[in-house]
């Protein structure tokens, strides 16, 4: 599907079926980028749900610079960030451990993960490192965006993608002794 400009007209208009449409075509590609900043499916949905709420409220200002589908995606990650936030200011904060730096992820471990036992792994993070792995890696944000977006200091943005990559590392290695145990 075209989104062409009579089209994000409707949706500026309120137009319900254009909505619909607009919906059933970014909901799976939607839901994958929330997917990656919530602890779960459910969490996850409730994120999307959200993000179309702010998309159709917030049509009138796209200025049509750029990709539509980009400023959908943006909308969308901003709508995780902002439930990441309120979120944080509901819990409690444990301290982090020092994780220490990790060399690198093990390709062949990767190689052999689907898709979905990846997103697991990165699911199974804690909020802090999720989120900032999630828009440094996935999302290509740099450390002082991350930090204007998630009011933490560009420093603790660094600090926390090095402990996510530690515990991907960790939690890689323990997918490779378990591979290894039942390959004997």
């Amino acid at each position: 599907m075209h989104f062409d400009k009579s089209l994000i007209e409707e949706l500026k208009k309120n137009n319900r079926k254009a909505q619909e449409s607009f919906y059933r075509f970014f909901a799976p590609k939607m839901f994958g980028v929330c997917l990656r900043f919530s602890a779960d499916s459910d969490e996850a949905e409730d994120i999307m749900q959200e993000g179309f709420i702010r998309v159709f409220r917030y049509i009138k200002d796209y200025r049509g610079d750029g990709s539509f589908e980009g400023w959908v995606r943006r909308t969308m990650v901003n709508t995780a960030i902002n439930h990441y936030k309120r979120r944080i200011k509901r819990s409690f904060t444990k301290p982090i451990e020092h994780a220490g730096s990790a060399a690198g992820f093990n390709a062949h471990i990767i190689e052999q993960m689907s898709a979905n036992e990846l997103l697991k792994v990165i699911e199974e993070l804690p909020a802090g490192y999720r989120t900032v792995f999630n828009l440094n890696i996935i999302e290509g944000y740099t450390h002082k965006e991350i930090g204007e977006l998630l009011g933490i200091s560009e420093n603790t943005s660094k600090s926390q993608l090095s402990r996510a990559r530690a515990s991907l590392q960790k939690k890689l290695e323990k997918i490779r002794q378990k591979e290894n145990i039942g390959n004997q």
